[in-house]
């Protein structure tokens, strides 16, 4: 499975920093919109992502919920027939929820910089280091770290729950 260091913080401004991501952008920012399906998963999560009618990911990952950096373990599959998946895997596991988000995506080398407008939640970063196969985590919780630092995130911002865990607490 592939590897990622993450971080997730809230914070009070996407425009107050997109400047700072964007002085240490290496590839143009892209705009997502993400219709994010949970379903029932013993083993960890298991998501489907709608980008549109014709283009999606199911996702499976396994993370500890904990504020700071996490590693987290992940496998996708692409899929161009979002709204039957979800279907098929609505009817075979139950759905947990739906969490709607519109992304800016920032890549700064290996590190894929999120900052998310969460329906119903708010906004939000969130830091992807990218880890090698036979790399150790602490590099990659350092250089979250340091683009922490650049970024203006501090230690108390960050938040330990995913976005779906956030949204069924408020109900």
């Amino acid at each position: 499975m592939a590897r990622n260091i993450e971080i997730k913080a809230h914070i009070d401004s996407i425009d107050a920093v997109m400047p700072k991501a964007l002085a240490i952008a290496t590839e143009e920012p892209t705009e997502l919109h993400q219709d994010d399906t949970f379903f029932q998963c013993e083993n960890g999560r298991l998501k489907l992502r709608t980008f549109n009618e014709r283009q999606g990911e199911l996702i499976f990952y396994q993370r500890a919920d904990q504020a700071g950096p996490k590693t987290s373990f992940y496998l996708i599959s692409r899929t161009t027939e979002p709204d039957t998946l979800r279907e098929v895997l609505a009817a075979a596991h139950g759905v947990l929820g739906r969490v709607i988000k519109h992304r800016t995506l920032v890549m700064t080398g290996r590190t894929r910089i999120h900052l998310d407008r969460v329906q119903g939640l708010g906004e939000f970063l969130e830091l992807e280091v990218v880890l090698q196969d036979d790399e150790p985590q602490s590099s990659g919780i350092a250089e979250a770290h340091q683009i922490m630092e650049k970024l203006g995130v501090s230690p108390g911002q960050l938040i330990e729950d995913a976005y779906l865990d956030m949204l069924q607490r408020q109900k």
